[in-house]
């Protein structure tokens, strides 16, 4: 882009090669907007979007529990995990 010659209304030149337009200039901006990919959110099983893992229901036996991790002691103390029973919902903690 060539910047305006010092006291010129209309020309403008080029302070390397010394090169000057020849009369005045039209400028014109282009700006091109390309669609933005969306995320799609499958939601198949709202309630429960935690890992299941294998962990025994200490309320009905049942080997498979959801699972997640909370910080609720002081930051220098292991988290506390969660686990929800697959099968009758039961929540119970462990601190291990």
């Amino acid at each position: 882009m060539l910047p305006k010659k010092e006291g010129s209304k209309t020309c403008m030149a080029c302070t390397q090669c010394n090169y000057k337009d020849k009369g005045e200039v039209e400028t014109e901006i282009k700006e091109k907007v390309q669609e933005s990919n969306s995320v799609d959110i499958v939601e198949e099983d709202k309630e429960n979007p935690m890992p299941l893992v294998d962990q025994e229901c200490p309320k009905c036996g049942h080997k498979k529990a959801f699972f997640w991790a909370v910080q609720t002691r002081a930051s220098d103390e292991p988290e506390t995990k969660f686990f929800k029973c697959e099968k009758c919902k039961h929540t119970w903690r462990d601190y291990n």
